[in-house]
């Protein structure tokens, strides 16, 4: 292989391109199952699909791995071969630098398979009071610095009552997702945002500088009110069990799964459901995807007839197995299209991410 007049730049890029192929020319029987990561939110419809798979078709049934999103796309872009994830799920778009970070190890072909949606509940105990809560009040719960008389101020709320009167005098405390986690992502651009732009001093603020407005609606305090329970959302609810006064931060899809232990609370009057998600009447709904490496299909057996089985009726369609786990459906023309887009390894396009 000559790179002739490439730069150094771009002839590192190919070189580790070629070098990711060549791994696959040289152990073609290296691996013979498919290998996923990604969101712990996406987990139970990917491994459902995976099970499925392993029992109608001739493939193995592949491993489905919970990292995070963020830390799904960070091993999905670490390259090309055997050693390297071939799909990675995600509960919130991939950004402009992971794309770049794919391009830089020779991951330059991806493609996006957008599955469905599911709303971020804030959720508690069954044996715990309901809570009925704002965006505001998430944000004036949440953020390190808060506006007080127009001016951000370290965040002197301890207990919900001092927000609010009328909800309880409780301590917040708050169990939600790391930074690496598309679940995190989604709640501060969604809740936290939202929350945000209801004071004016902040709304000013996102017209005149955004990068400023960001910092300030995307950073969660620190004096542990809010507590990182890490990517396992069954360990969450089990501290909510134990700690009924305790709110904690997941998809729709867990709440649903667990609907005998923990409870969603409203948002804005408006209660977390199959139905008030579709018809995006809840505000805290994101998307969930997932990628695929181009370069692993043909070489690592089963990517397209499992990419054919996750975009079917049986799977994904509105009354398919995976709306059992809690998925949201995309409409049917939406559906139409993604599957034909998906099984014919349409290119990534991010334009207006």
């Amino acid at each position: 292989m000559s790179f002739g007049n490439l730069t150094a730049a771009a002839a590192t890029t190919a070189t580790v391109a070629f070098i990711g192929l060549a791994v696959f020319a040289g152990t073609a029987v290296a691996r013979d199952q498919i290998h996923i990561v990604g969101s712990s939110t996406v987990f139970p419809f990917s491994a459902k699909v995976a099970e499925q798979f392993g029992k109608t078709t001739k493939f193995k049934t592949p491993v489905v791995e919970s990292t995070g999103s963020g830390g799904g796309l960070k091993l999905f872009c670490a390259g090309v071969g055997v050693r390297h994830p071939d799909i990675t799920n995600s509960s919130r778009r991939i950004k402009q630098s992971e794309v770049k970070r794919c391009g830089k190890n020779g991951v330059n072909a991806i493609t996006e398979v957008k599955i469905g949606f599911d709303g971020i509940v804030i959720a508690n105990a069954r044996k715990g009071k309901p809570m009925a809560l704002s965006l505001k009040q998430i944000f004036m719960a949440l953020a390190k610095d808060v506006p007080i008389k127009g001016k951000l101020t370290k965040n002197p709320y301890k207990t919900w009552n001092q927000i609010n009167p009328a909800l309880p005098a409780t301590r917040i405390e708050i169990l939600g997702p790391p930074p690496t986690s598309g679940t995190r992502d989604a709640f501060v651009e969604l809740a936290m945002e939202g929350g945000a732009k209801a004071f004016p001093s902040l709304a000013f603020l996102r017209k005149k500088n955004k990068k400023a407005f960001k910092n300030a609606a995307h950073t969660l305090r620190e004096d542990g009110a809010f507590i990182e329970a890490g990517e396992n959302d069954n360990l969450i609810v089990q501290k909510l069990e134990a700690n009924p006064a305790a709110l904690g931060i997941f998809g729709f899809s867990f709440l649903d799964q667990n609907r005998d232990k923990v409870r969603g609370n409203t948002i804005g009057g408006v209660t977390p459901s199959f139905e008030n998600i579709a018809d995006g009447k809840y505000s805290i709904s994101r998307s969930l995807y997932f990628y695929v490496k181009v370069a692993h299909v043909g070489k690592i057996p089963g990517i397209k007839a499992f990419i054919k089985q996750f975009t079917s009726a049986k799977a994904w369609g509105d009354t398919g197995y995976l709306t059992d786990k809690g998925l949201i459906p995309l409409s049917r023309k939406g559906r139409r299209k993604m599957a034909k887009d998906a099984r014919a390894m349409k290119p990534l396009s991010i334009k207006g991410n």
